[in-house]
């Protein structure tokens, strides 16, 4: 009797030692299956590069296996190109303890930068990343930033405008002069422009209630104009393009948003394919990699965008050598 006792005692010990066992184990898949991630996306401001890149973001998690709605959290935040603004929401996802950060445009990942050295931070649409302060390098980022640049291959812009426009001299660039993405492409353009014979005219602003009187003092100076992927600018691109046609001067710019709001061309990168990049980044954050380790994206791919409906306008003629190969919008 007394054995039967004792195995009665030591099988419920093993049921009860197998039961707790399970239950202690649940919660750890249970939590790995169920785990919502929460990221905080910050953009500078609303233009078609930007809001492309954003989209490609968005797509590429989902790829990846993070959906809005299910396992993913998105709080899209917009400082309206303040830079202010993009300090209050980077400053606010850190007090939300966001599991990641995308900073969309150079201010929005400076802003972050400046908010924390802890949580994960992934750029996108950023010129400079190094000279922007938010890397130690290209290759090696270091810290907990990473992302993708959106450099703009210069020496294919003015390429263009060679092309397009054979008798312009003296190039005009309008840029926001505090956006310290803008002052690095004016360096470059200058540099490129010397190697082709030509002259850069600055045209330089503060605010987008500046571009309307710059370009009046600039027009009659210039022969053609250059838009660089600064954000005041591409973001009243429609009232760029609008004067420029009004008196023939053509603009060439750095990225294909800018074209379908009236620019004559570009030889440039895709930001929604930008975004892609810069959303496989997060994702693998989001698994456990160092954002510090991965280096920072650049696309190599350019795309030849042209608006036949700004060139009919200009009474330019495309040569046949980038009609073969040239993507059309109107």
């Amino acid at each position: 009797m007394v054995k039967k006792l004792i195995s009665i005692f030591c099988a419920s010990i093993l049921l009860s030692t197998s039961f707790l066992g399970g239950c202690s184990k649940a919660p750890d898949e249970s939590a790995n299956s169920e785990k919502t991630y929460s990221i905080g996306i910050s953009q500078l401001i609303e233009h078609p590069a930007l809001d492309d890149a954003r989209k490609g973001i968005i797509d590429a998690l989902k790829e990846e296996g993070f959906v809005e709605g299910q396992n993913l959290e998105i709080d899209l935040q917009n400082a309206q190109g303040e830079m202010a603004n993009a300090q209050t929401i980077a400053d606010s996802f850190v007090a939300a303890k966001k599991d990641l950060i995308v900073a969309i445009a150079t201010p929005s990942a400076q802003a972050a930068y400046n908010s924390t050295k802890d949580i994960p931070i992934v750029f996108t649409a950023v010129t400079d990343p190094v000279s922007a302060g938010l890397v130690a390098s290209l290759e090696k980022p270091g810290g907990n930033v990473t992302g993708s640049s959106d450099a703009a291959p210069m020496e294919k812009q003015f390429e263009l405008i060679n092309q397009l426009v054979p008798d312009a001299k003296k190039i005009g660039i309008i840029y926001n002069t505090s956006e310290a993405n803008s002052l690095v492409q004016v360096k470059q353009a200058k540099e490129v422009a010397a190697k082709l014979g030509l002259e850069i005219v600055e045209v330089g602003i503060t605010t987008v209630n500046d571009i309307d009187q710059a370009l009046n003092s600039a027009i009659g100076n210039i022969d053609a104009l250059y838009v660089p992927t600064d954000n005041t600018v591409v973001s009243s691109m429609p009232l760029v393009a609008n004067k420029c046609i009004e008196n023939k001067i053509p603009v060439i710019s750095a990225e294909d948003g800018a074209v379908k709001g009236g620019a004559l061309a570009t030889e440039g990168i895709n930001y929604y394919n930008l975004g892609l990049q810069t959303g496989k980044i997060a994702a693998k954050i989001l698994k456990g990699e160092t954002a510090g380790a991965i280096p920072v994206g650049l696309l190599e791919d350019t795309t030849l965008v042209i608006n036949e409906t700004t060139a009919g306008k200009l009474g330019i003629t495309i040569p046949e050598e980038l009609k073969s190969r040239a993507e059309f919008v109107k």
